[in-house]
């Protein structure tokens, strides 16, 4: 793996891990693997960390076999570092007073930017994201339109845990991430890190 693959990955954790922060701090979630760990972590005594890491080992298992091992490698490097980190991160990132508006729309925000990166850099953040880039790549489908139609899934469990208001502010950073992704990656980028790379060679 080269220098510019390691930073490109290495930025996409830690930005994924700090919308992890910004939404478990005001009892937000988010839609994917991601959305379900965070659910789950309220009602389980379990941490967002290992539950991320736990449920997304099917989808390692989906990103080996149909994306290759390259792609699945560097995949559990970052569910490994999302998982860590944002236990890491939120431990020692504290807030006094956190508006959940604030919150939903960096964490939204901070988790399109880093899911961008990773999908990038060839890999992904484990769980639903493999099936979206695996279907962009067979049907030419966005992977944030899909993504969202998962959320949509995830939001409905979650109605039986927040409230209307969580819920809701929840759905925005889940919309903010998905058309972050809708409106600045293309399957094209995939394993360059550059926009538009490959578009020639494959047009």
């Amino acid at each position: 793996m080269s220098v510019f693959d390691v930073q490109g990955l290495a930025f996409g954790i830690v930005m994924t891990s700090l919308s992890v922060v910004f939404l478990k701090a005001a009892g937000l979630v988010t839609g994917q693997t991601a959305g379900l760990a965070l659910l789950l972590s309220y009602v389980l005594p379990i941490g967002f960390g290992p539950l991320f890491f736990l449920i997304g080992i099917p989808f390692l298992i989906l990103a080996w076999v149909k994306r290759g091992p390259v792609f699945a490698i560097r995949t559990i490097v970052v569910v490994i570092g999302i998982s860590t980190l944002s236990q890491l991160l939120g431990k020692i990132v504290i807030f006094e007073r956190l508006d959940p508006l604030i919150a939903a729309v960096l964490g939204g925000a901070c988790s399109g930017m880093g899911l961008i990166a990773i999908f990038r850099h060839n890999a992904s953040a484990g769980g639903m994201t493999i099936l979206g880039i695996i279907l962009e790549h067979k049907t030419g489908l966005k992977a944030g339109w899909f993504q969202l139609s998962v959320d949509v899934m995830v939001f409905l469990a979650s109605a039986f845990v927040l409230s209307p208001s969580q819920l809701l502010y929840s759905f925005l950073g889940a919309v903010i991430t998905n058309m972050a992704i809708v409106w600045n990656f293309d399957v094209a980028q995939s394993g360059t890190g550059r926009p538009g790379y490959g578009r020639s060679a494959n047009s």
